[in-house]
């Protein structure tokens, strides 16, 4: 067999595909004149349930906005401790400042790279006051330890959300992502698994989170009128953003099945590297939003793929706590801080050619030196 050769272009870390389908239900709402949230918006957020096998789901203007508002709805207060992850995008650890918490970082499982049950015990019992919630984040499309998380939030009786803005499609023990935990949160931004443009998710079975979400982005109104029973913010999603998620939507299996075939194609051609590729635990569906390996020299790694004409991209380069936005929180995390300093990204994404895995697979066994972890 011959070598894979280089491709015409470069091989992009991200490549949202967007359609003649997306155009059309975009271009039918513009003409129906209903820009504002209105029927695309509740067609998406009923086709989204049944999806996630949730009982509720309502649209946000993004995912931070998503998390915002399932925070407010399970009653995080000021001065609140949530404890969750110090290694996700910053969004995970604003949502719970923005209101009003008080993030409190545990570590991660070395594996996985998701927080870790045990640490979040252990970070727990050390805490001088009481925990208030948990914020999980199933992170690059592998889902979190469901079970072991969930156990503590029930033994404390405190709501777990899940941050799944990385995740959708996946799946722990054969249940899909958005009906774990009290609540769950999903982002739609260009790069994730599909996209409205920018949007989000909130996904939960409970009627009453779902109305006080649905309230929150909404000027907290009750009813469709002047009745602002609460505080809220104007969360809400547009029209044309849903339209755009409702063509995306149908596309999602076949784009996760699309990353899933090509990690395990890049899988394959990594398996005699320095590399430390992705795990997917038995009881859990990894739908790869990144294809995340670990090396000891990142940087070289990443300039002698720009080399060769391949993206890379790092998800992500510090632990939250050690942000300048973060001066004063402390965190005991150093798997998370290790794994920060080692992490990169490759192509998987559905655009990406079987010929493009193959060159990318034999540039970093053949052109490229790796340290190992």
């Amino acid at each position: 067999m011959s070598e894979p050769a280089p491709p015409s272009e470069r091989v992009p870390i991200a490549d949202p595909d967007v359609g003649d389908a997306e155009i059309d239900r975009v271009v039918d709402v513009l003409e129906s004149g209903q820009l504002a949230s209105g029927a695309e918006v509740d067609g998406f957020e009923s086709a989204f349930a049944d999806y996630c096998g949730a009982d509720h789901a309502v649209a946000a203007a993004n995912g931070t906005a998503a998390l915002h508002a399932a925070l407010e709805a399970v009653d995080i207060e000021a001065g609140s401790l949530v404890v969750t992850t110090p290694l996700s995008f910053v969004a995970s650890a604003n949502a719970i400042r923005f209101a009003g918490g008080i993030p409190v970082f545990a570590d991660i499982d070395p594996e996985t790279y998701t927080l870790s049950a045990e640490s979040v015990r252990e970070t727990i019992k050390e805490s001088p006051r009481a925990v208030d919630a948990i914020v999980a984040v199933h992170l690059y499309g592998l889902p979190v330890d469901v079970e072991g998380l969930q156990s503590i939030a029930d033994e404390l009786d405190i709501p777990l959300v899940m941050d799944a803005a990385q995740a959708h499609g996946g799946a722990y023990d054969g249940e899909p992502v958005g009906t774990h935990g009290d609540v769950s949160c999903f982002s739609f931004y260009p790069t994730k698994n599909m996209t409205t443009g920018e949007g989000g998710m909130v996904t939960t079975d409970d009627p009453e989170i779902a109305d006080a979400v649905r309230r929150f982005i909404n000027h907290g109104r009750e009813t469709a009128g002047y009745e602002h029973v609460e505080l809220g913010h104007n969360f809400r999603m547009t029209d044309m953003n849903a339209a755009l998620g409702r063509a995306q939507l149908g596309e999602l299996p076949s784009y996760n099945e699309a990353r899933r075939r090509n990690a395990a194609r890049l899988d394959e051609a990594l398996e005699d590297t320095p590399l430390v590729t992705p795990t997917e635990p038995s009881d859990r569906r990894h739908v790869y939003h990144q294809y995340t390996v670990r090396c000891g020299n990142r940087d070289e790694v990443i300039s002698a793929l720009d080399d060769h004409g391949i993206d890379a991209g790092v998800y992500y380069p510090s632990t939250i706590h050690e942000l300048e936005a973060f001066d004063g929180f402390e965190s005991r995390s150093p798997v998370a801080e290790r794994v920060a300093d080692e992490v990169l990204s490759l192509p998987v994404h559905p655009g990406v050619s079987r010929r493009e895995i193959d060159y990318v697979g034999r540039v970093l066994r053949e052109e490229v030196s790796i340290d190992h972890v």
